[in-house]
């Protein structure tokens, strides 16, 4: 058993050793870490987690399966790039499942739950403001993460969570040539509305921010400036 503390929850567990090395590269994956195209060795891996053989290719095996890894004819791993015509199929699912999830999680949200995705949103605003990439990254990623829980819809919730996979290496780079002052966030207009008990309006902001930041990545693409 080890010990493995999530970027977004200060806890402790003690979980299996493959399944801390699975959480460790999903966080690398899921904040770009690890960038587009980039190729994952065995040997990479543990050296840069210090883990175990058997774990690291459990855990290259589980993401591969969710589509976060591609497994390629000459047994090399990479991470995949998007094309355009993944943006968009990104879009159109995101756009259907996460203004669903809002919906829900404004009509069961308590004051503790809103009070902590103001938290969230702050260090998120905090992190805009210092031009902290990675950190933004993982409060927005956080901001999204906190509402799908609240929806009490586990799986929307996890279809959900599993499409940043495909789309946050690619989201890393934009936002690294952007800048973290030019990024959208549509989080405060969801927040107040939650706030007022307006399902619809929660919903609406939701699907303007994941519009705006998944036509980022779009317009990246069609210009050829992901590489």
């Amino acid at each position: 058993m080890l010990s493995f503390t999530s970027q977004d929850d200060t806890t402790t567990v003690d979980l299996p050793a493959h399944e801390v090395v699975y959480r460790q590269m999903r966080e690398l994956i899921l904040f770009g870490e690890l960038a587009p195209g980039q190729p994952i060795t065995i040997q990479g891996i543990c050296e840069e987690l210090g883990a175990g053989m058997t774990p690291v290719r459990e855990a290259i095996r589980r993401l591969c399966a969710e589509g976060a890894l591609a497994l390629q004819g000459n047994r090399r791993v990479v991470v995949p790039e998007l094309s355009v015509e993944n943006v968009n199929e990104l879009i159109f699912a995101r756009q259907a499942i996460e203004p669903q999830l809002v919906l829900r999680a404004t009509e069961r949200a308590t004051d503790a739950e809103l009070e902590q995705l103001a938290e969230i949103d702050s260090a998120l605003d905090a992190a805009i403001e210092k031009g902290d990439l990675r950190n933004y990254l993982e409060q927005n990623y956080r901001f999204h993460a906190t509402l799908y829980a609240m929806a009490g819809a586990p799986i929307l919730a996890a279809l959900a969570d599993g499409l940043w996979l495909r789309f946050g290496p690619s989201l890393r780079v934009v936002c690294g040539r952007m800048g973290t002052q030019n990024l959208p966030d549509q989080h405060h207009e969801a927040l107040d509305a939650m706030r007022g008990g307006d399902a619809q309006a929660a919903a609406k902001a939701m699907r303007e921010d994941v519009i705006q930041g998944m036509e980022q990545v779009r317009r990246a693409l069609s210009e050829g400036t992901i590489d």
